[in-house]
């Protein structure tokens, strides 16, 4: 890539040197020859990178180099966004004095490298490729994180339930407190998880999700606390798990209530010790991470039926965040649907579209058991196959089914407990789902926003036969 270099020598002879060398490599190069003009031209102008003399008039190289660090260390503790991201350009320092304590001193203040002169023309292209390339994952770590925060740093309207669960959210996010946040499937558990990380001292650190239920015990934990070369078969190296990625972070644990018992044991001790062992390892590791969990079942039942363990329950649930379905929160459903709207322009889907009365009313009449990860699919998928920039309700697509207590209500059938109503319900939803795609259970799980593994095992939960039933032919 072409880069942006800003060379800074007082010797002229050495920067007109430099100059044609980088212009030769194919980048672009400003000069300077005095310390001053070099503080100025990178405090005003964007540079990649910075070929800096220690020995200046005016400014040494070493005191640009601690302002212009400081100030990028100072913006980032009291800028509104905090996260680390890549700001100033990257400095190699140039000096004809190569000593240790010097080269020491010019690191501690953030230098990539130094080079000491003389220098070969192929060891500055060395260095400089090595910066570059330096330069360039930080551009991709930034992408990738703006494409995160773009997709979860929004938490969408105004209704009162959710106001209050945020709230309480906000406050426990500045303590190290375990939340655990409880609702059901697709009501934003994640985006929340993500709001508590954002707001917390830890926000500069990693943010790590594990999700309890798509793997099986054995590959769980690995995920979650790494292995030592050798433990098993195909171990040849060392591997971190989650919790050590993480380091200084939040884990978020989705779907805890799927955790299994022997692995429920080993967390405990992480929450309890902040300690843990990777798989074969016999030395204790110490971490500090903050744990958020969340879950769609009833942990208490759990408890009684003996598939989860209390003392657990206790050391997660510190604070509780339960977040309301997307039927108590109607109020909020223009404002999701316009965002959902919005986000699809911005990855380039769908040129801008809009919601007519008639859809709006219709999205505010269904009563979403998927709740928000259904209304984002339904949206999705309207604004890909509708031809026209208006969306009416026919292109919506909405199921033609009622909520499990409009059902019985019609049918008479007196009232069930809450569980076993919302487990009929979603026994329906899922063979509907399959039935539309033609038994396809991979095509089901992505119109349902579920992984495909945690689809399979809904089947296996709920007796669903994953394959299209046979029709008995009768005589005529």
């Amino acid at each position: 890539m072409r880069a942006k270099i800003l060379i800074v020598d007082d010797d002229r002879d050495i920067l007109l040197g430099l100059e044609n060398r980088i212009a030769w490599m194919g980048h672009e190069a400003v000069t300077a020859d005095n310390g001053k003009d070099a503080l100025r031209l990178i405090e005003q102008r964007e540079f990649d990178l910075a070929l800096l003399d220690l020995e200046l008039p005016g400014l040494s190289g070493l005191e640009i180099l601690e302002r212009v660090n400081g100030s990028s260390h100072s913006e980032q503790q009291t800028g509104k966004d905090t996260r680390a991201t890549y700001t100033t350009p990257l400095i190699i320092i140039l000096t004809a004095f190569g000593t240790i304590e010097r080269a020491v001193q010019a690191m501690q203040f953030g230098a990539f490298d130094f080079l000491t002169k003389p220098f070969s023309a192929d060891h500055l292209a060395v260095v400089i490729n090595k910066a570059m390339a330096t330069v360039a994952l930080h551009r991709q770590v930034d992408v990738l994180r703006q494409e995160v925060d773009d997709r979860y740093e929004h938490l969408v309207g105004t209704n009162a339930k959710m106001i209050a669960q945020l709230t309480i959210a906000k406050q426990a996010a500045q303590s190290d407190v375990t939340v655990l946040l409880t609702g059901e499937t697709g009501t934003g558990k994640e985006v929340v998880a993500r709001a508590i990380h954002r707001w917390s001292p830890r926000r500069s650190k990693p943010f790590v999700a594990v999700n309890c239920a798509a793997l099986p015990e054995n590959l769980l934990e690995n995920e979650l606390f790494g292995h030592e070369k050798g433990s098993y078969t195909g171990a040849v190296k060392r591997e971190p798990g989650k919790i050590e990625v993480a380091e200084g972070g939040t884990v978020f644990l989705d779907e805890i209530g799927d955790m299994p018992l022997p692995l429920q044991s080993h967390l405990l001790r992480v929450l309890q010790d902040q300690t843990f062992f990777r798989i074969g390892g016999t030395q204790p590791v110490r971490t500090n991470v903050r744990f958020v969990a969340a879950t769609n079942k009833d942990i208490r039942r759990a408890i009684q039926q003996g598939t989860f363990r209390e003392d657990l329950y206790y050391r997660l649930a510190v604070i509780t965040v339960p977040l309301p379905p997307l039927r108590e929160r109607m109020d909020d459903v223009p404002a999701l649907a316009q965002h959902f709207l919005d986000r699809a322009v911005r990855m380039g889907i769908h040129r801008s579209c809009a919601l007519s009365d008639h859809a709006i009313q219709a999205l505010q009449q269904y009563p979403w058991p998927g709740n928000i990860r259904e209304l984002e699919n339904v949206l999705m998928r309207a604004v890909i196959l509708c031809p026209e920039d208006t969306l009416e309700p026919s292109h919506l697509h909405l199921p033609d089914s009622q909520s499990p207590s409009a059902t019985e209500a019609e049918t008479g059938s007196p009232s069930r407990h809450y569980h076993e109503c919302m487990d009929a319900y979603s026994r329906k939803v899922i063979e509907a789902a399959l039935q539309r795609n033609g038994w396809n259970q991979t095509k089901a799980a992505e119109e349902l926003g579920l992984q495909r593994t945690y689809l399979t095992k809904l089947l296996r939960q709920k007796d669903i036969s994953g394959r299209q039933p046979q029709e008995s032919s009768g005589e005529s």
